[in-house]
């Protein structure tokens, strides 16, 4: 290894070109440690690596303690619960993520599931499907609209206010919102969104839009209480992290009808288990966290994480970092 070259290890796949793009300035060894068989080829490249880059495999301490070069992770994610921040502001290694180019995908899919689970569209579908179409539909297979009711989005960052967006001004829904921190709200939703704390939001909305980062904060927020001060008869979508929901809770509210129905993209444990009642739960409307799932996005996102790669290893800048000084 040359004196400029440094050494990258790539823990999930990215396309071709932009691996080329690393591997002309840098040594690199692809390695998923998801696999049983590349674990300990990803193991033994830590001793010398410089830079990470991938997702969606946890990395704390006990991980990246024999990393003592490592000065940068570059996550293809926007989200950054798979790392221990402590552990990175205490050894000075800068984390990247992909924030803002998933913004507008990730507001599409809450916002698919605002509609299909009040539309009972996935329900629906499967009753053509399965052949069970046989005359007009009753009231028993009716769903709920969707335009002029009230929306409320706990988390109300980039993807909280592109769904606000697509709520007030594409269906003339009011749109209520509670964040932790001071929002300023964009001139598109002046007049169309309202800020509330949490417990107004959970009690006035018709419909629950999750739109949190993961922390500590939030970790479990959504609970027996939390579901118990919602609607009687509302809609919970989460797109955010599975881990937010306390899932027996939320089953709860379904199974007593306090919910109407949950519309879910994410999981505390993914992918969902065989024999979770998620699964197959009559109201629930499941997804295989696709968020951020569509060819274009998860382009944009890998070149994003492959700059700001390349930016941190050159001594640059990166695009867009995680600023590790608020933890």
């Amino acid at each position: 290894m040359s004196a400029a070259r440094k050494h990258v290890v790539v823990f999930r796949k990215i396309p071709d070109d932009l691996l080329g793009r690393i591997a002309e300035r840098h040594d690199v060894t692809v390695a998923d440690p998801r696999r049983a068989d590349e674990l300990p080829r990803f193991r033994d490249a830590l001793h010398g690596a410089c830079g990470l880059i991938g997702s969606s495999y946890k990395l704390g301490a006990s991980e990246l303690r024999e990393a003592n070069s490592l000065r940068v992770i570059s996550s293809i994610s926007v989200g950054v619960d798979n790392y221990e921040l402590p552990f990175l502001k205490q050894r000075g290694i800068t984390l990247c993520h992909t924030a803002g180019v998933l913004t507008e995908t990730t507001a599409d899919t809450v916002f698919a599931l605002v509609m299909a689970t009040s539309r009972r569209l996935v329900e629906l579908s499967n009753h053509v499907r399965e052949g069970r179409w046989t005359r007009n539909i009753g009231e028993d297979l009716f769903g709920w609209d969707v335009h002029g009711k009230t929306l409320g989005v706990l988390g109300f960052g980039r993807i909280g206010q592109a769904v606000a967006r697509r709520a007030a001004l594409g269906f003339d829904m009011p749109v209520i919102f509670h964040d932790p921190f001071d929002v300023t709200l964009p001139a598109a939703l002046a007049g169309r969104a309202q800020r509330a704390s949490f417990d107004e939001v959970l009690a006035r909305a018709d419909i629950v839009a999750l739109t949190l980062p993961l922390c500590d904060e939030t970790r479990g927020l959504m609970d027996a209480g939390a579901f118990s001060a919602m609607k009687p008869g509302a809609i919970f979508v989460n797109g955010s992290r599975g881990a937010i929901v306390r899932e027996d809770a939320l089953l709860a509210a379904l199974d007593s009808d306090h919910l109407r129905a949950a519309g879910l993209d994410v999981f505390a444990v993914e992918p969902l288990a065989h024999d979770s009642p998620l699964r197959n739960h009559p109201k629930v409307t499941a997804l295989p966290h696709i968020g951020s799932a569509t060819h274009e996005t998860r382009r944009a996102m890998a070149e994003l994480a492959t700059d700001n790669l390349l930016r941190v290893l050159d001594g640059a800048t990166p695009v867009a970092a995680f600023d590790l000084s608020t933890i």
